[in-house]
């Protein structure tokens, strides 16, 4: 086994249809969205419909909550007051093609600043999938606001 191989707990299904421009929906039918390209990047930009973008901003701003938790309570401490947003943009690279770029701001006002920016650090390293998935690959600033 590798070192980036997992064992699998949970596994889940996407399909889309249409690309940027149509539908996804997980397998079980729990995660529906209407897909627009938005008016920024020349597309249509359909009121209620969402990207690929809005669903990587809600999935790892969960997950890194839920990391953030996970470590926390690792070291007797409570951080179930954080909140973390996720802003996600594309655009085009340099290289061609197109990127993402993420921010994550996680915010505590019941922690210590030094001690959330700690937590934060040691999820992003050890814990959150979505940060081993886009480690040095994607543009991403960390901003924390603790007590």
């Amino acid at each position: 086994m590798s070192a980036n191989a997992i064992k699998p707990l949970f596994t889940i299904a996407a399909t889309a249809i249409g690309g940027r421009n149509g539908h996804t929906e997980t397998a079980d039918g729990l995660v529906k969205a209407e897909l627009s390209t938005p008016k920024e990047m020349g597309g249509p930009g359909k009121a209620g419909a969402s990207t690929p973008e809005h669903l990587f901003a809600a999935g790892y701003a969960a997950c890194f909550v839920g990391a953030l938790a996970l470590v926390a309570s690792q070291h007797k401490k409570d951080a179930s007051k954080a909140k973390a947003t996720c802003t996600v943009s594309i655009g085009p690279r340099e290289g061609g093609g197109f990127g993402i770029a993420a921010k994550m701001h996680i915010e505590d006002r019941s922690l210590p600043a030094a001690e959330l920016k700690a937590l934060v650090a040691e999820a992003h390293e050890k814990i959150c999938p979505y940060s081993h998935a886009t480690r040095n690959n994607i543009d991403l600033v960390f901003d924390v606001v603790g007590a």
